[in-house]
């Protein structure tokens, strides 16, 4: 972690993340924020948000969110770094739009961004980095000054992001029965994406066998399991499997999925599981829908002992991280010297996006890349 607290230029942080519905007339709203352009009937979004709807209509990203800032501002008031720090959501209040035009009006004008996604692919950089553009553009269009924003790289092999994953790993691992407890097996779970999409995510140069997507899960899983076994001095079993897919049947998505990895292992003569949400920065809705009802659901029917471990959500560390991330950055663009902080092989990625990292199918504006109309 670095000492000098000096986040300049920058004058303010904004936590950028996807929002969820907070009440049950939230629910088909939000989904249809979440599909607009793709003509999906409204009854086909009450049938998608069934889920929510398990959860009385409320997803916890939000509160999620509430408790990361609240950790970031603790730590960012104890270190003694004086950035503001704002919040906006893609899909749900508060709208990116609104926050991004308040930062504005407080006078804001060189934004750093924290994306709540760890790893590089369309849906998880890229995306954010239109939403981003599309705000900027009302905003311009109303006639206001626009601020300068760049975007924190690509966090998922940063310490205080892997470490807090590794505890939650042993700890599961400890609630399981002693009989079955060294030869479990580890499911490091993320959000399935298409295929195409997965082997273009990151630079041009990484593109093909699932590309950055891919390969960054896959280092993150390594790092977890190693330090797992340096720790317990038992050497788990571990597979990289997904979850939450939701496009058309005739698409490929990356698999396995984790209920139909569960029956593999089940079959397989493996005595217990501990899935590791390693994609996720929170236990918001498709980790309690997916992993503790669906997956819970299936590991009881198999009877497979499982258990799901933490993610990382508003761990100490993790916003120690965050602060870390930025004072790294602020350091860039001031031209010093900076040697960033990064686990594993991969090291740390890239600051500004390149052409044709993450592209979509149809091609749009993106803000805080090489591409961006708004340098």
């Amino acid at each position: 972690m670095r000492d000098a607290l000096d986040a300049t230029p920058y004058d303010a942080l904004l936590l950028l993340s996807f929002g969820g519905p907070e009440g049950p007339d939230d629910v088909v709203p939000f989904l249809e924020n979440v599909t607009r352009g793709r003509g999906i009937p409204k009854e086909r979004l009450k049938e998608v948000g069934r889920h929510y709807f398990l959860f009385g209509g409320v997803s916890p990203i939000n509160d999620q969110n509430r408790a990361l800032l609240d950790a970031l501002r603790k730590d960012f008031a104890d270190h003694g770094l004086g950035l503001p720090i704002y919040w906006g959501n893609r899909n749900w209040a508060p709208y990116l739009t609104d926050t991004l035009r308040e930062m504005i009006a407080d006078g804001h004008r060189r934004i750093l961004v924290l994306a709540t996604s760890a790893y590089a692919s369309y849906s998880g950089c890229r995306q954010y980095r239109e939403n981003l553009a599309e705000s900027l553009a009302a905003l311009e269009a109303e006639g206001l000054e626009l601020p300068k924003i760049d975007k924190l790289r690509h966090y998922f092999n940063h310490p205080g992001f892997v470490e807090p994953m590794v505890d939650g790993v042993i700890e599961s691992l400890a609630e399981l029965p002693g009989d079955v407890r060294d030869g479990a097996h580890i499911a490091f779970s993320t959000h399935s994406i298409p295929t195409a999409s997965a082997d273009t995510s990151g630079p041009v140069e990484g593109h093909g066998e699932g590309g950055a997507y891919v390969a960054q899960h896959l280092e993150v899983a390594r790092l977890i399991a190693d330090a797992v076994r340096e720790r317990t001095g038992v050497d788990h079993p571990w597979q990289l499997v997904y979850q939450s897919r939701s496009g058309a049947p005739h698409i490929p998505w990356l698999e396995p999925d984790i209920c139909d990895h569960l029956e593999e292992r089940h079959v397989s003569g493996v005595p217990a599981v501990v899935i590791a949400p390693i994609g996720f920065v929170s236990d918001h809705m498709e980790v309690l829908y997916d992993l503790d009802t669906e997956a819970k659901a299936r590991a009881e029917e198999l009877g497979l002992p499982m258990r799901r471990s933490a993610t990382v959500g508003a761990d100490p560390r993790f916003a120690a991280a965050i602060r870390d991330l930025v004072l790294e950055r602020a350091g860039v663009e001031r031209g010093q010297e900076v040697t960033p902080c990064a686990l594993g092989a991969l090291g740390a990625d890239h600051n500004v996006c390149p052409v044709g990292c993450c592209p979509a199918r149809a091609a749009k504006p993106a803000a805080a890349g090489v591409d961006s109309p708004y340098a």
